[in-house]
């Protein structure tokens, strides 16, 4: 499905400001792309100038309504002759008056257009977000695959090395005691002394260990890496 797709569908859907959303930041742990970002600075700038417009004509409305004061105030009493004073400040008030209503009436038109900008602009945001958000799902779920494979193959390699070495120490009692059963026992325990089965046993251990200490430190230093 082509992006224009995607927008004619999502229109008129209510999808919230993206910018506002704290988990729409944590999305982005790695941080956000140059392009994202760019448009996330779009949806707030529209976001602010909507803040300005309403704040701006609630300060029009007020200073609109104290001049309509001013005007009653000047108003001459009924059967009572004009102040020029008055008069003049009434009209300095109406030319204010007309001002705020042109400036009031320019704004109420950008007040309109701006919550249809902002949900196009949104949606953008929102494709956006999909596609970097979906391309890394498909980035984890293909290294999710891979290791879930070597984790099963390793697994059988254990139980093969598992069975290997129950077999070889199986193979080992065999062997000592049919030796012991054919040369009988001071034979044998002079042939422990010589080839020093023990020691060559401990020797055998400790080398295993140091070998599994290698590989861990090496995993480690790469995890690091």
């Amino acid at each position: 499905m082509a992006k224009s797709d995607f927008e004619k569908v999502l229109k008129g859907k209510n999808i919230p400001v993206l910018t506002l959303d704290n988990k729409w930041h944590k999305l982005f742990n790695n941080g956000q792309s140059k392009e994202i970002k760019r448009q996330e600075a779009v949806v707030n700038d529209l976001l602010k100038e909507q803040g300005r417009l309403n704040d701006e004509m609630k300060k029009l409305r007020k200073l609109k309504a104290d001049l309509m004061d001013d005007v009653v105030a000047n108003m001459p009493e009924e059967g009572k002759k004009s102040d020029p004073a008055a008069d003049k400040k009434m009209q300095k008030d109406r030319k204010m008056i007309d001002e705020i209503n042109h400036r009031m009436e320019e704004y109420d038109d950008r007040l309109l257009d701006l919550p249809k900008r902002l949900d196009e602009e949104n949606i953008r945001l929102m494709l956006m977000t999909m596609d970097v958000c979906y391309e890394e799902l498909l980035e984890n779920t293909e290294d999710i695959e891979n290791i879930g494979a070597w984790i099963k193959s390793m697994r059988m390699e254990l139980k093969r090395n598992i069975l290997k070495k129950q077999q070889m120490e199986v193979k080992n009692v065999e062997l000592y005691s049919y030796m012991h059963d054919i040369f009988g026992p001071e034979v044998i325990s002079i042939f422990d002394i010589k080839y020093d089965v023990e020691a060559k046993k401990q020797a055998i251990i400790a080398a295993a260990e140091a070998k599994a200490e290698e590989m861990r430190r090496k995993k480690l230093l790469e995890g690091d890496g």
